[in-house]
């Protein structure tokens, strides 16, 4: 389902997925994430009286997991606006059956499309790096798949994978595998431009230059990262853990949300 010239008139939304949906990490002031589905949900509601918006994502959610715990809840919602983005944390794992990922995304986009005003799937963006390079194969098997899966179920598809700009180091958090403030702000527009509403930015344009950190400056940032990030999230794959085991959907509820809600 592409951009009609009409305005798409949403007035619920309901966003699944994991940490990129919960919004980390857009750090508010409080402590709390807010995220590209925050923003976009407050944008939505400042152009329809009684809009209502949820958000069950939770961080560190396999694609099994998201199929388990929300899919259904959002089905039964009905909403006007679904957006659906899961796997990669799949694929990010050393082993993964990405078959058998592409089946589980197939038996939900088959149970929400029914039941959604629309659904929109993203190619998530991807980082450039060692780590993840070696993940890429995989990964774009996964998007290949999302492409014509959206095909077959009249589904919108957002490129963000393509997009040069959120390769940019700068528009991602300390942690290296989330989006910041300004990554999140991006996405927000490109999935607004997408449902067929007017453009507010350029959310493909390169950020401004700036002077490059120095020698000494990156390598702090690589032992800062190591520590803080990539050793915590080791000892979490090699246990079995999740940074979102025990944890609550930010917004479990379709409830309503004025434009002024999310900061």
């Amino acid at each position: 389902m592409d951009e009609t010239d009409a305005e798409p008139r949403i007035t619920s939304f309901v966003a699944l997925g994991d940490s990129f949906t919960e919004g980390m990490s857009d750090a508010l002031p409080d402590g709390t994430y807010r995220g590209w589905a925050d923003l976009l949900a407050a944008r939505l509601a400042a152009r329809s009286d009684g809009f209502r918006y949820a958000n069950l994502a939770v961080r560190g959610k396999l694609i099994r997991q998201i199929a388990d715990d929300q899919v259904a809840v959002a089905a039964a919602l009905r909403p006007d606006l679904v957006t659906l983005v899961g796997g990669l944390n799949d694929v990010l794992r050393p082993r993964c059956d990405v078959g058998r990922v592409c089946a589980v995304l197939e038996e939900s986009v088959e149970r929400l499309a029914p039941h959604c005003g629309r659904l929109v799937l993203m190619r998530s963006p991807g980082r450039r790096g060692p780590g993840l390079d070696r993940c890429r194969p995989r990964m774009e098997q996964l998007f290949s798949f999302i492409d014509g899966l959206a095909e077959r179920h009249d589904a919108t598809v957002v490129d963000l994978y393509g997009a040069r700009s959120l390769t940019d180091p700068r528009l991602w958090a300390e942690d290296r595998l989330h989006l910041g403030g300004e990554g999140h702000r991006r996405v927000a527009e490109a999935v607004w431009q997408r449902l067929g509403l007017p453009a507010e930015s350029d959310w493909e344009s390169p950020p401004p230059e700036s002077a490059p950190l120095g020698w000494v400056l990156r390598r702090r940032a690589d032992l800062r990262f190591t520590r803080e990030h990539l050793f915590p999230w080791i000892g979490r794959r090699l246990t079995g853990r999740s940074s979102g085991d025990g944890r609550a959907p930010k917004r479990p509820d379709l409830t309503p949300l004025a434009c002024e809600d999310t900061p």
